[in-house]
């Protein structure tokens, strides 16, 4: 496996949330193939919305985080057997997850979202889809949800070898919409002026960081930091840095969940505490 490494410095001198000076690394880990979140850079290294969030939670713990960029399916693995105190890479919470992980409270929802072409007609539910040929990536999540949907809705599904082909699908209008998930689709859009967003559909999931099970007390001083920097604005503006996409009220970037990782979820600890924000 061929490894990208990066060094994301935070303020080493910077006060860490129990208020004292601590000078650490933490050996972190993403998948530097995953646009917007993590991509290479042209000069080298890797940029994007999961990269900056790694150098501000650095900020936030008063800590050095030496990142590594690598393939996706060695990320989870790699962390349980220790190679990595915890992941930056934005990872799905589900109930099977946190039967073997421990997760911070999420920090951003992760949807499904529909990208048509500029101008089309404004959508407001899944039904106004009827008729329409919807564009997915073969094989993908959205393109089995989407022919699941197939018979209730009507709309006709029509599978593409990339994503990319599925978006120029739109484009040249063989397909009325694409859909994806909601922040691919967003860069997509920030990308090529001849797309715009349409209809979310609310999966009610979210993006976590992921601790081994042993790692209470970092997962408690992660999730701690992420809350700082949903009250600070710091998960707002990066937001509308890579996605071009300004977090809605109630949403994961913005609202601070009570306890320690998220609710209804094995490995939540529901002690309440005062968020601690310099």
């Amino acid at each position: 496996m061929n490894f990208m490494k990066i060094a994301a410095i935070g303020a080493v001198t910077a006060m860490a949330l129990s208020g004292s000076v601590e000078a650490k690394t933490y050996k972190v880990a993403l998948d530097g193939t995953f646009a917007p979140h993590a991509m290479p850079k042209l000069s080298g290294g890797v940029e994007g919305f999961n990269v900056d969030f790694a150098e501000a939670l650095g900020k936030r713990l008063g800590a050095e985080m030496d990142i590594t960029a690598a393939q996706w399916s060695g990320l989870l693995p790699g962390m349980q057997a220790g190679t990595y105190d915890f992941l930056v890479a934005p990872t799905t919470l589900t109930e099977e997850r946190s039967k073997s992980m421990l997760f911070s409270e999420g920090y951003l929802d992760t949807d499904f979202q529909f990208v048509v072409k500029k101008g089309s007609p404004k959508v407001e539910s899944l039904k106004e889809f009827a008729g329409k040929v919807i564009a997915v990536n073969k094989g993908s999540a959205y393109d089995q949800w989407a022919r699941g949907l197939e018979s209730d809705i009507g709309w006709k599904v029509e599978s593409y070898g990339t994503q990319t082909d599925a978006v120029q699908a739109v484009i040249s209008g063989r397909a009325f919409a694409n859909v994806a998930g909601n922040t691919g689709v967003a860069w997509a859009v920030k990308k090529n002026p001849l797309i715009e967003l349409s209809y979310l559909h609310s999966t009610g999931k979210v993006f976590s960081v992921p601790f081994r099970k042993d790692s209470v007390e970092l997962r408690n001083k992660v999730d701690a930091a992420i809350e700082c920097m949903k009250l600070d604005g710091t998960l707002v503006k990066l937001s509308e840095k890579w996605f071009g996409v300004t977090p809605a009220a109630g949403s994961s970037a913005v609202t601070v969940r009570p306890g320690y990782g998220e609710p209804g979820f094995e490995g939540y600890d529901p002690t309440a505490h005062t968020s601690s924000c310099s």
